[in-house]
């Protein structure tokens, strides 16, 4: 069962000449609680691999592509196309339109690193214990365009996937919100 035919459906006339359809409420939204989200025993951790879509991990990891919305859903994805890591040729593009061409290089911010609390990442794609800073003080370094894009698809690509075994409870409660009026 796809996404959108879970939804209830509502009588639209689209033209606005008395041809009522019925059509999916698409203005209907469910958050996941914070329990759910918070739960790290039901969720695996998962790299997005260049090129892959959510369609091919849901069949990789439930067996069915239409589940890729759960992936979305549980990763709090709600633009796939500026929330989800673009594949090379995409990322080129998103660049060149962002930047134009020839800026994708030049200095976006300075980063220091954080002088108190947690001064070492947890791995080499944790930018966390860096901050922004001016360009002048002392030991700023500058941050390219790229450099800055390419931190943002790096935490894209890591996802975390609900384990096989919560699918059926978490597509019933679903189906339910999306029912409530």
């Amino acid at each position: 069962m796809s996404y959108f035919s879970r939804f209830p459906k509502l009588a639209y006339d689209i033209t606005n000449t008395n041809n009522w359809r019925l059509v999916p409420d698409i203005l209907r939204r469910v958050k996941q609680r914070a329990s759910i989200k918070a739960g790290q025993f039901i969720f695996d951790n998962y790299d997005v691999k260049e090129g892959e879509k959510p369609e091919d991990i849901a069949f990789k990891w439930f067996g069915d592509a239409q589940l890729h919305w759960v992936i979305l859903m549980t990763n709090d994805i709600t633009d796939r196309y500026y929330q989800w890591p673009m594949n090379q040729p995409q990322f080129q593009e998103f660049m060149t339109d962002k930047y134009d061409v020839g800026n994708e290089d030049t200095i976006h911010h300075y980063e220091i690193a954080r002088s108190s609390g947690r001064t070492t990442g947890q791995g080499p794609n944790d930018y966390s214990y860096l901050v922004e800073c001016n360009s002048d003080e002392v030991g700023a370094i500058p941050v390219t365009n790229r450099e800055y894009e390419q931190r943002i698809q790096d935490k894209n690509r890591s996802i975390r996937l609900l384990n096989q075994r919560h699918l059926a409870e978490f597509i019933e409660e679903f189906d339910n919100l999306i029912k409530k009026d």
